[in-house]
């Protein structure tokens, strides 16, 4: 059975483009993948602590030698890894905040990128023969032949993050001009539209 791991990152529920968007992609993908799991992180209200002192030293120490508390302070880690590793595709929602993602999703990339469980101590990705679709909303137009296509950071950065995790095969949907829907000149319904064809081969790969 085909599982899909769903990170939700914007605050701006039912007002956000990139939810909106991944509300079309999932249709699309349950309707390619009858049976199908979907699971839903939403990062608003996954409880997510930045990396702090006591984190890196529950972190940098071996299991074996956990406290109590080391194990408690990388609990939300451990299950955020987990569901990382035990679907097959993962879409990732989000909104661009001055050229790049939210503080929010960087924390649940700090939780997942782990030495020894997501990422090898040679250096190489251990999250591999898995898909990834990006769902970005931004105000800019970042695109090839864009004027400021050089300032499209989020999307490199996730390809990196992504790529150094071991998953290679990504797909991006840019949602680029989204604040023509905030300043009123275009629907939601209609930007999205514009959208559904990419969204549609993104969620119906295999």
């Amino acid at each position: 059975m085909a599982k899909l791991l769903v990170i939700e990152t914007s605050p701006r529920g039912k007002h956000s483009v990139s939810r909106n968007m991944t509300r079309r992609f999932v249709q699309d993908w349950v309707a390619a993948h009858p049976g199908g799991e979907v699971i839903v992180r939403d990062l608003m209200d996954a409880g997510l602590r930045f990396v702090d002192a006591a984190w890196l030293q529950a972190y940098f120490t071996p299991p074996e030698k956990h406290t109590p508390e080391m194990a408690d302070m990388l609990k939300l880690s451990d299950l955020l890894v987990a569901e990382l590793l035990a679907v097959d595709h993962l879409v990732i929602a989000t909104p661009v905040y001055n050229y790049n993602v939210p503080a929010v999703l960087k924390a649940w990339i700090d939780h997942v990128v782990r030495k020894g469980v997501t990422l090898g101590f040679d250096g190489r990705g251990l999250v591999t023969g898995k898909k990834a679709s990006v769902l970005i909303a931004s105000g800019g137009i970042y695109t090839e032949g864009s004027p400021i296509q050089e300032r499209d950071i989020a999307s490199q950065y996730l390809r990196l993050i992504l790529g150094v995790i071991g998953i290679s095969d990504v797909t991006f949907v840019a949602g680029g001009g989204a604040k023509a829907v905030d300043l009123g000149e275009q629907t939601m319904e209609a930007f999205v539209e514009k959208l559904g064809g990419e969204l549609e081969r993104a969620a119906s790969a295999r």
